[in-house]
């Protein structure tokens, strides 16, 4: 019986172990070039949905292969700047096309009765490759414009087979006007039309491409005649503008992988306002708009690593707006300013918004380097700090309505995510005032009430919940919630063993990452991703490792795939695009543990885990440099390279784990 006993136990031991954090059963592979891919075979039907955006258009295509291997599309587009009445957060014109030109297609007279899907590929593009009749291969390529209000798909037959055949393409050309009491601006008017229509003799081993386009415009607008192919040659470009900086190689090609995937969703989804250039969360509902969070706090810190001029442009201008909003009443600024920047919404009240942004526009305005640009933002950051404090309860943290869950789930009178990203902006204005040479006083009062922060942050919050000593995510907080590891994010590693054990403990951890709340279905990726930065952050590279890992992978090669998803139940797991951004932040500030700390210079603390000899990132953007990283593992220590403009800037052995300063 004892044996018995002890078998029992061995297996509820590894059962237990294998669900921790076991990759799925995957339907997609890594592909070239920086692409994933589907071969259908097997677990049919399957449909997925993938979101694309330009600077006037975004489309969420739902695509699938049925159970005989036949092709679905179907396609929400979005015009963020033909705006809708009432004008409001969601107030983006919104249509759904079916259309299938393939399907209008003739072959040797008889129209395309079945498409057998063979492959499709993932790549900031969507391509499907399909099998016709007589020999007659497809490939759709579909995508949307860069700087045109347009979806395009482009669709190239190739006979592979022994004979000729004829190939009638249909001409389409389909108008439709909006009720004009129901625009902002009046009717707009929506094209579907195709290109290179007509009767055509394919040889064997010829081609012939025909195109689709889906435009939406406003009055005195033309899109009447678009160049598909040109617009694809564009988007290809931008696509290689990303996947040539900010390079990320290290032994994981998954990893790697998943990594390009994000840079690309993190930042195409950029629209070209009467407001100038707003980055938009995307999922159907948030476009011509900004949020304290998801711009100001998760994807502008991130922008000056890239190096993409836009997104920095994009970055300057939330603030800006946000900067509009400052009054000497010390009122709350706006947590979202909407409408292609005309209106604002605050219906959460107070959600900590001026901690975000003071978080975030510190960060972004040292990583960028431009002396000009933090001294615009100086006065923004100033103001949030001087709110936040302000917002100081008797025990010295910082009082708000909400958190950016916007009531979703408890937060209290004061929540552990606000006054930690209020310290972090103290540690960062410090670091911004010193560089801007301010006030010597002002910069020792920002170092001391950041000190004084910290203590308190742990006296209110600390606390054991659910049998970890851990945080309380505000007073009276009994069960462990997901945001608990925001202070590992900001180097407060007080409570980090226990923190990390409740993070990945089965009260939290679920097969798609953190839940919410322990007990609750509901997960947002957002806090699984600050999770993961933090526990590289902390030095829990081997745990940390694990579970990015399995994150990447379910992420990138599962059933709902490229990119990091919003939430689940809520939006349906929406791949929005600030959450991508924080995706890149765990390999740019955990394992490489980069942090701006003047706008020449940062601190490094590389994060080599045990089974890697190497990481690099190559071509990273900020301080007005761009520059490689390189860390190589030699016996027990790590080499860190810095390479800058040809010439070794830095090379140094030291421990892993441990920080240096790098200065141009």
């Amino acid at each position: 019986m004892r044996s018995l006993f002890l078998l029992i136990v061995v297996i509820l031991c590894f059962l237990s172990a294998h669900a921790e954090a076991q990759p799925d059963v995957n339907r997609w592979t890594l592909s070239e070039p920086n692409s994933i891919s589907w071969k259908p075979a097997e677990n049919l039907p399957h449909h997925d949905h993938i979101e694309m955006s330009g600077k006037y258009i975004s489309a969420v295509i739902r695509y699938g292969v049925n159970d005989d291997f036949s092709y679905s599309i179907s396609r929400d587009i979005v015009w963020p700047m033909l705006r809708t009445i009432p004008n409001n957060t969601h107030a983006s014109l919104t249509r759904t096309f079916n259309l299938d030109p393939v399907k209008l297609t003739t072959i040797n007279k008889r129209l395309v009765q079945h498409e057998h899907v063979d492959e499709i590929l993932l790549n900031g593009r969507i391509t499907v490759k399909s099998s016709l009749t007589d020999g007659i291969k497809l490939v759709r390529t579909l995508f949307p414009a860069t700087a045109l209000p347009l979806f395009g798909e482009k669709d190239e037959l190739t006979n592979t087979g022994n004979k000729a055949s004829v190939i009638e393409i249909p001409e389409i050309r389909i108008l439709a006007k909006t009720n004009p009491s129901e625009g902002v601006d009046g009717s707009y008017t929506l094209s579907v039309q195709s290109s290179h229509f007509g009767t055509f003799v394919l040889k064997p081993g010829d081609s012939i491409s025909f195109y689709l386009s889906i435009s939406g415009t406003k009055s005195g607008q033309d899109t009447c005649h678009p160049d598909i192919e040109k617009e694809l040659n564009y988007r290809n470009a931008l696509l290689s503008e990303f996947n040539e900086n900010l390079i990320l190689e290290t032994p994981d090609t998954l990893l790697n992988r998943t990594f390009a995937l994000a840079k690309i969703r993190a930042a195409e989804s950029i629209y070209q306002t009467k407001g100038g250039p707003l980055h938009g969360p995307g999922g159907l509902s948030y476009y011509a708009a900004i949020w304290a969070n998801d711009q100001a706090e998760y994807i502008n810190p991130f922008f000056p690593y890239l190096g993409y001029s836009y997104s920095i442009e994009s970055a300057v201008n939330a603030y800006r707006h946000f900067a509009r909003f400052m009054n000497p009443e010390y009122n709350p600024i706006p947590s979202s300013i909407i409408a292609e920047g005309t209106d604002t919404w605050h219906g959460a009240g107070d959600r900590g918004d001026a901690a975000m942004i003071a978080y975030g526009a510190s960060r972004f305005a040292l990583s960028l380097g431009n002396r000009d640009t933090a001294e615009r933002l100086w006065p923004l950051i100033e103001w949030c700090l001087e709110y936040n404090k302000r917002k100081l309860n008797p025990q010295g943290v910082v009082s708000s309505k909400s958190d950016e869950l916007e009531g979703r789930f408890p937060s209290g009178t004061a929540n552990l995510c606000t006054s930690s990203l209020y310290y972090d902006a103290l540690v960062s204005a410090s670091c911004l005032g010193q560089s801007l040479k301010k006030d010597k006083k002002q910069i020792l009062k920002y170092k001391a009430e950041a000190a004084a922060l910290k203590t308190n942050i742990a006296k209110y919050f600390g606390a054991k919940v659910m049998g970890y000593d851990t945080y309380r995510y505000y007073e009276g907080n009994e069960k462990l919630r997901a945001w608990i590891c925001i202070p590992l994010t900001v180097n407060i590693l007080d409570r980090k063993q226990a923190t990390i054990n409740a993070l990945f403990s089965p009260e939290l951890w679920t097969e798609d990452g953190l839940a919410s709340q322990a007990g609750d279905k509901t997960f947002w990726d957002r806090s699984t991703l600050y999770a993961l930065r933090g526990v590289f952050a902390a030095g829990e590279t081997k745990r940390g490792l694990k579970y990015l890992k399995y994150y990447s992978n379910r992420r990138l090669l599962g059933e709902h795939v490229p990119y990091p998803v919003e939430a689940y139940p809520e939006g349906g797991q929406r791949h929005l695009s600030a959450e991508s951004g924080l995706y890149c932040r765990i390999y740019t500030e955990g394992l490489f543990g980069i942090r701006p700390v003047a706008l020449n210079s940062f601190t490094i603390t590389p994060q080599l885990p045990d089974e890697w000899n190497f990481m690099r990132i190559k071509k990273v953007h900020g301080f007005e440099k761009e520059f490689d990283l390189e860390v190589a593992r030699e016996g027990k220590k790590i080499r860190l390279s810095v390479i800058c403009d040809g010439k070794t800037l830095y090379n140094k052995l030291f421990g892993n784990g441990e920080s240096q300063t790098i200065k141009f």
